[in-house]
Parts: structure tokens; sequence; C-alpha cells
């Protein structure tokens, strides 16, 4: 219980600790379907994450940890899409994890050139370049498993993206990159999550542990809301806040995907 009230604490914690670790699933002898799902769902949220470590760097965040938090990211990256491509049954997801991994080599490599507007701008296009890639694979395994539970998973899922995605908006936008959609976007992804945490809210399939996690994401999500708001008139807190609660919201957004992952395997 202890965890979980922490979890839910205004903003200051996550980042302040060592770099946040991700609910992963260790390997098996073999990928099931709905730990493909997770997995794949999970590299969609990694090319948003790793972006909003680099906005974290350009704009001064906490730059401690923006720089452990992009390199931890990098390393599931690799090796998540090591495990993906052990369960390739269609020719068609064969073809996915390719694209993935062309637009990965690509974006791992603008991640390592020096911060400049230019390059943030190439990390931008990257970013989302990777990311349909990553949400091509996902929906491909989803349809594969070819049940309820595996919507889920993917869902549920994207919803740790949509997290990182509005907190990348907002820091790049902290950090002072002129680009008119970067507000556009995150309106767009807010949108989209409350329309997702509905949907999962009303899944026939939850059972109490995930209606515990989902009351953990509906509070969550109030706090994170708050802190996209702008309406914290000192710059740094704001950005701070931002990239803290992000943090908290991805790691009850993982636990909840685990626990939709474990019906498909079920």
């Amino acid at each position: 219980m202890k965890r979980r009230t922490f979890l839910i604490c205004a903003a200051g914690g996550l980042l302040a600790s060592p770099v946040f670790a991700l609910n992963e699933a260790r390997p098996t002898g073999g990928l099931g379907v709905g730990a493909a799902i997770n997995k794949a769902g999970r590299q969609r949220m990694l090319s948003q994450r790793m972006a909003k470590a680099y906005a974290m760097q350009a704009a001064g965040v906490m730059p401690e940890r923006a720089g452990p938090l992009l390199d931890s990211s990098r390393r599931l990256f690799d090796a998540q899409l090591t495990e993906l491509k052990t369960l390739a049954p269609t020719e068609g997801i064969q073809a996915a994890l390719v694209g993935l991994d062309t637009a990965w080599r690509l974006y791992r490599e603008v991640l390592s050139r020096p911060r400049s507007p230019e390059n943030a701008r190439l990390v931008l296009a990257e970013s989302e370049n990777t990311l349909r890639a990553a949400h091509a694979l996902t929906v491909l395994y989803e349809k594969y498993a070819a049940n309820s539970a595996g919507h889920l998973v993917n869902i549920s899922g994207r919803q740790r993206m949509l997290s990182q995605r509005m907190a990348k908006c907002f820091l790049f936008e902290q950090s002072g990159l002129d680009s008119n959609g970067l507000r556009a976007e995150r309106d767009t992804a807010r949108r989209e999550f409350v329309v997702a945490l509905a949907e999962l809210n009303a899944a026939p399939q939850n059972n109490a542990a995930i209606r515990t996690e989902l009351e953990l994401a509906n509070t969550q999500w109030l706090f994170f809301e708050q802190a996209l708001n702008g309406r914290e008139a000192v710059r740094e807190i704001a950005a701070r806040n931002v990239a803290t609660t992000s943090e908290r919201i991805l790691e009850i957004m993982d636990s909840l995907t685990g626990r939709y992952e474990s019906l498909v395997r079920g």
C-alpha cells in the first residue's frame, strides 16, 4: 500500500529517485502473443519517452535524470526488439518488424547527436516514424491474437505512449522549439487518452485487481492533467511537474497493461 500512496502524491518523486524501471515481463522459453502486444505497445511508448528525455535535456529540466532516462529507454527498446523478432508468425508481422528495425536505426542515430534546434526537429520527426512503425506492429499482433483481451492490452498500452507524447510536446515547447503543431498534437493526445480511459473503465473483462489499477489511473490522470494545463506560473516548476507526473501515470498504465496481458494468457 505504501507504494501506491507514493504514486499519487504531488509532483516530485519518481524522477528524483534512480531511473524508473518498467514492469517488463522477464523473457521465458517463448514470447506469447499477449506479451508481444504488450512489448510492441511499449515500443510505441519508448519512442515518445526518449524524445521526452531529449526535450528535458534541451529545456534544462532535471538534466541529471534525463540522461539516464534516455539511456535506459534506449536499452529497453533494443532488448524488446530482439525479443519481438522471436515471434513473427505471419508475413505481415515479419515485414512490420523489418520496418520497426529500420525506423529505430535512424532514430537511434539522431538521438545520439548533439542537442541543437535542428537536431531537436529531427528527433521529433524520427520519434514519429518509429511510433508509426511500432503501432503498425502492435496492431498486427492484436489481430493475430483475435480476442477482446488483446484489444484491451493494445488500448491500455497505448495510454503509456499518450502519457509520454503529451509530456514530449509540452517539454519541447518549454525548450523553445518553434513548432505550431506541438500544442495541437498535445491536445489531440489528451482527448485520445480521455476516450480510451473511459473505454477501459467500462470494459466488462475488468476484474477486481484491474478495477483497483483503474482507480489509481483515474486519480493520477487528474494530477497529470493539472500539470499539463499551463496554469503554473513558474516555468521551471511547470516543466518539472510534467516530467515527474508523466512517469507516475506511465508506471500505473504499464502495470495495468500487464494485468490485461494476463487475460490473454488466461
